[in-house]
Protein backbone atom coordinates (compact mmCIF):
# COMPACT_ATOMS: atom_id res chain seq x y z
CA UNK A 1 0.00 0.00 0.00
CA UNK A 2 2.58 2.28 -1.06
CA UNK A 3 4.26 4.14 -3.97
CA UNK A 4 1.65 5.87 -6.61
CA UNK A 5 -0.23 2.76 -6.73
CA UNK A 6 -4.50 3.92 -5.60
CA UNK A 7 -5.85 3.83 -2.60
CA UNK A 8 -7.88 0.91 -2.23
CA UNK A 9 -11.53 1.47 -0.62
CA UNK A 10 -11.84 3.06 2.72
CA UNK A 11 -13.42 -0.75 3.60
CA UNK A 12 -11.18 -2.69 2.09
CA UNK A 13 -8.20 -0.86 3.74
CA UNK A 14 -10.26 -1.37 7.12
CA UNK A 15 -11.63 -4.99 7.63
CA UNK A 16 -7.88 -6.79 7.31
CA UNK A 17 -7.17 -4.12 10.67
CA UNK A 18 -10.41 -5.06 12.36
CA UNK A 19 -9.73 -8.53 11.67
CA UNK A 20 -5.69 -8.57 13.26
CA UNK A 21 -6.98 -6.33 15.54
CA UNK A 22 -9.81 -9.28 16.79
CA UNK A 23 -7.37 -11.93 16.41
CA UNK A 24 -4.73 -10.28 18.75
CA UNK A 25 -7.62 -9.90 21.17
CA UNK A 26 -8.22 -13.15 21.20
CA UNK A 27 -4.75 -13.88 22.98
CA UNK A 28 -5.40 -11.46 25.95
CA UNK A 29 -7.37 -14.23 26.97
CA UNK A 30 -7.15 -17.47 25.71
CA UNK A 31 -3.22 -18.68 27.41
CA UNK A 32 -4.95 -17.48 30.96
CA UNK A 33 -8.37 -18.81 30.68
CA UNK A 34 -7.12 -22.91 29.24
CA UNK A 35 -5.28 -22.84 33.04
CA UNK A 36 -8.97 -23.32 34.87
CA UNK A 37 -10.56 -25.53 32.77
CA UNK A 38 -7.00 -27.77 33.18
CA UNK A 39 -6.41 -27.31 36.51
CA UNK A 40 -8.00 -30.56 37.20
CA UNK A 41 -5.55 -32.67 35.08
CA UNK A 42 -2.66 -30.75 36.24
CA UNK A 43 -3.10 -30.95 39.83
CA UNK A 44 -3.12 -34.37 39.94
CA UNK A 45 -0.37 -34.69 37.38
CA UNK A 46 2.04 -32.40 39.42
CA UNK A 47 -0.02 -33.35 42.58
CA UNK A 48 -0.50 -28.89 43.14
CA UNK A 49 -1.99 -27.66 46.70
CA UNK A 50 -5.22 -25.85 46.34
CA UNK A 51 -2.51 -22.94 46.56
CA UNK A 52 -0.40 -23.60 43.57
CA UNK A 53 -3.74 -24.54 41.85
CA UNK A 54 -4.91 -21.30 41.94
CA UNK A 55 -1.90 -19.21 41.14
CA UNK A 56 -2.20 -20.83 37.73
CA UNK A 57 -4.34 -18.27 37.15
CA UNK A 58 -3.73 -15.70 39.63
CA UNK A 59 0.35 -15.46 38.59
CA UNK A 60 -0.52 -14.59 34.82
CA UNK A 61 -3.28 -11.85 36.28
CA UNK A 62 -0.53 -10.08 38.39
CA UNK A 63 1.80 -10.22 35.78
CA UNK A 64 -0.62 -7.94 33.83
CA UNK A 65 -0.18 -5.28 35.88
CA UNK A 66 3.73 -5.64 36.22
CA UNK A 67 4.12 -6.14 32.64
CA UNK A 68 2.44 -3.37 31.84
CA UNK A 69 5.32 -0.60 32.25
CA UNK A 70 8.22 -2.79 30.13
CA UNK A 71 5.02 -3.27 27.52
CA UNK A 72 5.49 0.73 27.91
CA UNK A 73 8.96 0.96 27.29
CA UNK A 74 9.12 -1.38 24.24
CA UNK A 75 6.58 0.60 22.33
CA UNK A 76 9.08 3.61 22.58
CA UNK A 77 11.76 1.84 21.82
CA UNK A 78 10.64 -0.23 18.97
CA UNK A 79 6.63 1.07 17.74
CA UNK A 80 3.66 -0.88 19.17
CA UNK A 81 3.69 -3.27 15.83
CA UNK A 82 6.69 -4.77 16.91
CA UNK A 83 5.77 -4.62 20.19
CA UNK A 84 2.56 -6.58 19.82
CA UNK A 85 4.32 -9.28 17.39
CA UNK A 86 7.19 -9.59 20.46
CA UNK A 87 4.48 -9.71 22.65
CA UNK A 88 2.41 -12.69 21.17
CA UNK A 89 5.41 -15.08 20.61
CA UNK A 90 6.38 -14.28 24.61
CA UNK A 91 2.82 -15.15 25.45
CA UNK A 92 2.64 -18.33 22.89
CA UNK A 93 6.16 -19.52 23.82
CA UNK A 94 5.65 -18.98 27.62
CA UNK A 95 2.14 -20.90 27.31
CA UNK A 96 3.44 -23.85 24.97
CA UNK A 97 6.43 -23.99 27.92
CA UNK A 98 3.49 -25.04 30.41
CA UNK A 99 3.19 -28.05 28.55
CA UNK A 100 6.69 -29.22 29.01
CA UNK A 101 6.82 -28.23 33.01
CA UNK A 102 8.49 -31.37 34.88
CA UNK A 103 7.28 -29.29 38.26
CA UNK A 104 5.77 -27.03 39.84
CA UNK A 105 7.92 -23.84 40.43
CA UNK A 106 9.22 -24.91 36.80
CA UNK A 107 5.27 -24.45 35.73
CA UNK A 108 4.75 -21.05 37.77
CA UNK A 109 7.91 -19.87 35.93
CA UNK A 110 6.19 -20.27 32.84
CA UNK A 111 3.20 -18.89 34.13
CA UNK A 112 4.71 -15.71 34.61
CA UNK A 113 6.46 -15.71 31.30
CA UNK A 114 3.15 -16.13 29.35
CA UNK A 115 1.91 -13.30 31.66
CA UNK A 116 4.40 -10.90 30.67
CA UNK A 117 3.66 -11.44 26.94
CA UNK A 118 0.29 -10.97 27.61
CA UNK A 119 0.63 -7.41 29.86
CA UNK A 120 2.78 -6.60 27.21
CA UNK A 121 0.02 -6.66 24.26
CA UNK A 122 -2.13 -4.49 26.62
CA UNK A 123 -0.87 -1.18 25.50
CA UNK A 124 0.15 -2.30 22.44
CA UNK A 125 -2.87 -2.29 20.98
CA UNK A 126 -4.32 1.36 22.14
CA UNK A 127 -1.06 2.81 20.80
CA UNK A 128 -1.87 1.02 17.64
CA UNK A 129 -4.89 2.06 16.93
CA UNK A 130 -3.92 5.59 16.13
CA UNK A 131 -1.59 4.69 13.64
CA UNK A 132 -3.59 1.87 12.04
CA UNK A 133 -7.11 3.75 12.03
CA UNK A 134 -8.67 7.11 10.72
CA UNK A 135 -9.53 9.24 14.17
CA UNK A 136 -13.27 8.54 13.85
CA UNK A 137 -12.90 4.65 14.10
CA UNK A 138 -10.86 4.25 17.36
CA UNK A 139 -13.93 3.61 19.22
CA UNK A 140 -14.54 1.01 16.77
CA UNK A 141 -11.20 -0.10 16.90
CA UNK A 142 -10.88 -0.81 20.61
CA UNK A 143 -14.75 -2.19 20.68
CA UNK A 144 -13.08 -5.17 17.69
CA UNK A 145 -10.12 -6.16 20.20
CA UNK A 146 -12.21 -6.03 23.05
CA UNK A 147 -14.76 -8.35 21.71
CA UNK A 148 -11.73 -10.44 20.57
CA UNK A 149 -10.43 -10.69 24.11
CA UNK A 150 -13.57 -11.27 25.52
CA UNK A 151 -14.66 -13.82 22.98
CA UNK A 152 -10.90 -15.39 24.21
CA UNK A 153 -12.48 -16.23 27.71
CA UNK A 154 -15.38 -17.94 26.19
CA UNK A 155 -13.12 -19.74 24.00
CA UNK A 156 -10.49 -20.85 26.30
CA UNK A 157 -12.58 -21.56 28.77
CA UNK A 158 -15.48 -23.28 26.93
CA UNK A 159 -13.90 -25.26 24.44
CA UNK A 160 -10.92 -26.28 25.81
CA UNK A 161 -12.49 -29.59 27.30
CA UNK A 162 -15.04 -30.62 25.04
CA UNK A 163 -13.24 -30.32 21.87
CA UNK A 164 -9.55 -29.17 21.82
CA UNK A 165 -8.21 -31.64 24.52
CA UNK A 166 -9.89 -35.16 23.11
CA UNK A 167 -8.11 -33.79 20.15
CA UNK A 168 -4.76 -34.88 21.12
CA UNK A 169 -5.60 -37.69 24.11
CA UNK A 170 -6.66 -36.01 26.70
CA UNK A 171 -2.90 -34.67 27.34
CA UNK A 172 -3.56 -31.17 28.78
CA UNK A 173 0.53 -30.66 28.23
CA UNK A 174 -0.11 -31.06 24.89
CA UNK A 175 -3.40 -29.25 24.59
CA UNK A 176 -1.95 -26.05 25.62
CA UNK A 177 1.01 -26.37 23.33
CA UNK A 178 -1.41 -26.60 20.46
CA UNK A 179 -3.39 -23.27 22.04
CA UNK A 180 -0.28 -21.39 21.71
CA UNK A 181 0.56 -22.42 17.66
CA UNK A 182 -2.29 -19.41 16.36
CA UNK A 183 -0.51 -16.78 17.97
CA UNK A 184 2.46 -17.50 15.90
CA UNK A 185 0.61 -17.29 13.31
CA UNK A 186 -0.80 -13.85 14.48
CA UNK A 187 2.34 -12.68 15.14
CA UNK A 188 3.00 -13.02 11.59
CA UNK A 189 -0.14 -11.69 10.10
CA UNK A 190 0.78 -8.21 12.14
CA UNK A 191 3.99 -7.65 9.36
CA UNK A 192 1.14 -7.16 6.25
CA UNK A 193 1.84 -4.17 4.64
CA UNK A 194 -0.60 -2.23 6.59
CA UNK A 195 -0.38 1.99 6.03
CA UNK A 196 0.69 3.43 9.20
CA UNK A 197 -0.44 6.91 9.40
CA UNK A 198 1.35 9.87 11.41
CA UNK A 199 4.31 7.68 12.86
CA UNK A 200 5.62 10.25 15.95
CA UNK A 201 8.24 12.27 14.95
CA UNK A 202 10.21 11.99 18.20
CA UNK A 203 10.31 8.50 20.38
CA UNK A 204 7.84 9.03 22.77
CA UNK A 205 7.97 9.04 26.72
CA UNK A 206 7.13 5.56 28.02
CA UNK A 207 7.03 5.83 32.05
CA UNK A 208 3.38 6.79 33.33
CA UNK A 209 2.58 10.50 34.03
CA UNK A 210 1.43 9.93 37.06
CA UNK A 211 0.51 13.74 36.95
CA UNK A 212 -2.04 13.42 34.81
CA UNK A 213 -5.07 12.80 36.51
CA UNK A 214 -6.48 10.12 34.07
CA UNK A 215 -3.77 7.77 34.37
CA UNK A 216 -5.27 7.08 38.66
CA UNK A 217 -8.53 7.41 37.98
CA UNK A 218 -8.84 5.07 34.43
CA UNK A 219 -6.31 2.56 36.43
CA UNK A 220 -9.09 2.73 39.94
CA UNK A 221 -11.98 2.23 37.70
CA UNK A 222 -10.57 -0.37 35.61
CA UNK A 223 -9.79 -2.14 38.94
CA UNK A 224 -13.11 -1.81 40.22
CA UNK A 225 -14.61 -3.88 36.67
CA UNK A 226 -11.65 -6.12 36.33
CA UNK A 227 -11.74 -7.15 40.54
CA UNK A 228 -15.91 -8.06 40.23
CA UNK A 229 -14.92 -10.10 36.99
CA UNK A 230 -11.96 -12.02 38.31
CA UNK A 231 -13.32 -12.20 42.00
CA UNK A 232 -16.91 -13.25 40.81
CA UNK A 233 -15.34 -16.02 38.79
CA UNK A 234 -12.79 -17.22 41.51
CA UNK A 235 -15.26 -17.43 44.44
CA UNK A 236 -18.80 -18.42 42.38
CA UNK A 237 -18.12 -22.45 43.19
CA UNK A 238 -17.06 -21.59 46.63
CA UNK A 239 -20.26 -19.54 46.95
CA UNK A 240 -22.59 -21.80 45.34
CA UNK A 241 -20.96 -24.83 47.33
CA UNK A 242 -22.08 -23.09 50.91
CA UNK A 243 -25.15 -22.69 49.73
CA UNK A 244 -25.56 -26.01 48.77
CA UNK A 245 -26.21 -25.34 45.06
CA UNK A 246 -22.78 -26.81 43.65
CA UNK A 247 -24.79 -28.20 40.51
CA UNK A 248 -25.44 -25.35 39.27
CA UNK A 249 -21.91 -24.16 39.08
CA UNK A 250 -21.44 -24.90 35.40
CA UNK A 251 -24.79 -23.20 34.00
CA UNK A 252 -23.59 -20.38 36.08
CA UNK A 253 -20.38 -20.24 34.68
CA UNK A 254 -21.40 -20.61 30.89
CA UNK A 255 -24.16 -17.60 31.54
CA UNK A 256 -21.53 -15.40 33.75
CA UNK A 257 -18.80 -15.80 30.56
CA UNK A 258 -21.19 -15.94 27.75
CA UNK A 259 -22.83 -12.48 29.74
CA UNK A 260 -19.21 -11.19 28.54
CA UNK A 261 -19.46 -11.87 24.77
CA UNK A 262 -22.68 -10.48 24.99
CA UNK A 263 -21.40 -7.66 25.90
CA UNK A 264 -19.06 -6.96 23.70
CA UNK A 265 -21.06 -7.58 20.76
CA UNK A 266 -23.23 -5.06 22.10
CA UNK A 267 -20.28 -2.14 22.14
CA UNK A 268 -19.26 -3.44 18.56
CA UNK A 269 -22.71 -1.88 17.41
CA UNK A 270 -22.81 1.06 19.63
CA UNK A 271 -18.61 2.09 20.54
CA UNK A 272 -18.82 5.22 18.50
CA UNK A 273 -21.94 6.33 20.41
CA UNK A 274 -21.32 5.24 23.50
CA UNK A 275 -17.49 5.46 24.23
CA UNK A 276 -16.49 8.96 25.80
CA UNK A 277 -19.63 9.56 27.53
CA UNK A 278 -18.93 9.56 30.89
CA UNK A 279 -22.80 8.82 31.82
CA UNK A 280 -22.43 5.33 30.64
CA UNK A 281 -19.55 4.72 32.74
CA UNK A 282 -21.03 6.04 35.81
CA UNK A 283 -24.68 3.97 35.16
CA UNK A 284 -22.70 1.03 34.19
CA UNK A 285 -20.34 0.99 37.14
CA UNK A 286 -23.72 1.64 39.46
CA UNK A 287 -25.64 -1.10 37.80
CA UNK A 288 -22.08 -3.58 38.24
CA UNK A 289 -22.30 -2.98 42.05
CA UNK A 290 -26.10 -3.20 42.69
CA UNK A 291 -25.84 -6.57 40.91
CA UNK A 292 -23.21 -7.75 43.10
CA UNK A 293 -25.14 -6.73 45.86
CA UNK A 294 -27.83 -8.88 44.02
CA UNK A 295 -25.75 -11.78 44.09
CA UNK A 296 -24.55 -11.34 48.11
CA UNK A 297 -28.37 -11.58 49.12
CA UNK A 298 -30.38 -13.44 46.82
CA UNK A 299 -29.79 -17.48 45.98
CA UNK A 300 -31.13 -19.79 43.32
CA UNK A 301 -31.74 -18.97 40.59
CA UNK A 302 -31.90 -15.69 40.91
CA UNK A 303 -28.54 -15.19 41.91
CA UNK A 304 -27.29 -16.56 38.93
CA UNK A 305 -29.65 -14.42 36.85
CA UNK A 306 -27.74 -11.82 39.14
CA UNK A 307 -24.79 -12.78 38.22
CA UNK A 308 -24.78 -13.16 34.27
CA UNK A 309 -26.31 -9.50 34.95
CA UNK A 310 -23.28 -7.90 36.64
CA UNK A 311 -20.53 -9.51 33.94
CA UNK A 312 -22.45 -8.03 31.33
CA UNK A 313 -22.51 -4.51 32.36
CA UNK A 314 -18.87 -4.77 34.06
CA UNK A 315 -17.71 -6.01 30.42
CA UNK A 316 -19.53 -3.00 29.31
CA UNK A 317 -17.69 -1.06 31.66
CA UNK A 318 -14.34 -1.83 30.59
CA UNK A 319 -14.68 -1.49 27.00
CA UNK A 320 -15.92 1.83 27.89
CA UNK A 321 -12.75 2.50 30.15
CA UNK A 322 -9.97 0.32 27.90
CA UNK A 323 -11.25 2.47 24.75
CA UNK A 324 -10.60 5.76 26.29
CA UNK A 325 -6.67 6.09 26.30
CA UNK A 326 -6.31 6.29 22.28
CA UNK A 327 -9.35 8.89 22.48
CA UNK A 328 -8.12 11.28 25.62
CA UNK A 329 -3.81 11.33 24.42
CA UNK A 330 -1.85 12.16 21.77
CA UNK A 331 -0.52 9.46 19.37
CA UNK A 332 2.52 8.91 21.03
CA UNK A 333 0.62 8.86 24.63
CA UNK A 334 -2.06 6.08 24.27
CA UNK A 335 0.27 3.35 25.26
CA UNK A 336 1.93 5.51 28.19
CA UNK A 337 -1.70 6.09 29.39
CA UNK A 338 -2.94 2.34 28.78
CA UNK A 339 0.21 1.21 30.52
CA UNK A 340 -0.31 3.18 33.70
CA UNK A 341 -3.81 2.58 34.00
CA UNK A 342 -3.29 -1.35 33.43
CA UNK A 343 -0.93 -1.50 35.95
CA UNK A 344 -2.91 0.11 38.78
CA UNK A 345 -5.89 -1.49 37.24
CA UNK A 346 -4.53 -4.79 37.47
CA UNK A 347 -2.78 -4.37 40.52
CA UNK A 348 -6.10 -4.08 42.37
CA UNK A 349 -7.41 -6.54 40.07
CA UNK A 350 -5.47 -9.33 41.90
CA UNK A 351 -5.23 -7.62 45.11
CA UNK A 352 -8.90 -6.61 45.95
CA UNK A 353 -10.29 -10.46 45.39
CA UNK A 354 -7.02 -11.86 47.06
CA UNK A 355 -8.04 -9.65 50.49
CA UNK A 356 -11.73 -10.64 49.94
CA UNK A 357 -10.82 -14.48 49.85
CA UNK A 358 -8.68 -13.31 53.23
CA UNK A 359 -11.65 -11.37 55.04
CA UNK A 360 -13.94 -14.61 53.83
CA UNK A 361 -11.15 -17.16 55.28
CA UNK A 362 -11.23 -15.16 58.76
CA UNK A 363 -15.17 -15.23 58.72
CA UNK A 364 -15.93 -18.54 57.14
CA UNK A 365 -18.61 -16.94 54.57
CA UNK A 366 -17.43 -16.24 51.16
CA UNK A 367 -20.29 -13.95 50.77
CA UNK A 368 -17.64 -11.56 52.41
CA UNK A 369 -15.21 -12.07 49.91
CA UNK A 370 -17.96 -10.04 47.69
CA UNK A 371 -18.84 -7.61 49.76
CA UNK A 372 -14.73 -6.40 50.22
CA UNK A 373 -15.22 -5.87 46.01
CA UNK A 374 -18.48 -4.37 46.79
CA UNK A 375 -16.98 -1.89 48.70
CA UNK A 376 -13.81 -1.10 46.85
CA UNK A 377 -16.51 -0.24 43.79
CA UNK A 378 -18.66 1.89 46.20
CA UNK A 379 -14.96 3.46 47.49
CA UNK A 380 -14.47 4.50 43.51
CA UNK A 381 -17.85 5.20 42.33
CA UNK A 382 -17.55 9.24 42.93
CA UNK A 383 -14.11 8.98 40.51
CA UNK A 384 -16.39 8.10 37.68
CA UNK A 385 -18.73 11.23 38.22
CA UNK A 386 -15.04 13.39 38.13
CA UNK A 387 -13.97 11.96 35.04
CA UNK A 388 -12.86 14.34 32.58
CA UNK A 389 -13.51 12.93 28.99
CA UNK A 390 -12.72 15.61 26.74
CA UNK A 391 -10.86 14.84 23.81
CA UNK A 392 -7.10 15.52 24.08
CA UNK A 393 -5.58 14.80 20.71
CA UNK A 394 -4.95 17.63 18.90
CA UNK A 395 -0.81 16.36 18.82
CA UNK A 396 -0.99 13.54 16.32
Amino acid sequence: MTGNSPQPPATSRLLPVLALLWLAGLYLRIPILVAPALAPFIADDLALSQALTGALTAVPVLMLAIGAMPGSLAISRFGPRHTLAAALLIAALGSAARGLAPDPATLLMTSAVMGLGIAMMQPSLPALLPRWLEPHHLALGSAVYMNGMLMGEFIGAGLTLPVIMPLFDNSWRVTLMAWSVPALFIAGLLYLPIRERNRPLTRPAWLPDWKNPLTLRLGLLLGASGSLFFGVNAYLGSLLDQRGELERLDTTLFWFNIAQVAASLVMLAMARRWVGRKNLIVVMAALSLAFIGGIIITGGWLSVVFATAMSFTAGILLILLVALPPLLSSQGDAGRLAAGNFTVGYTLSFAVPMLGGLVADATGDTRHALVVMLGYGLLVMPIAWTLDLRERRQKN
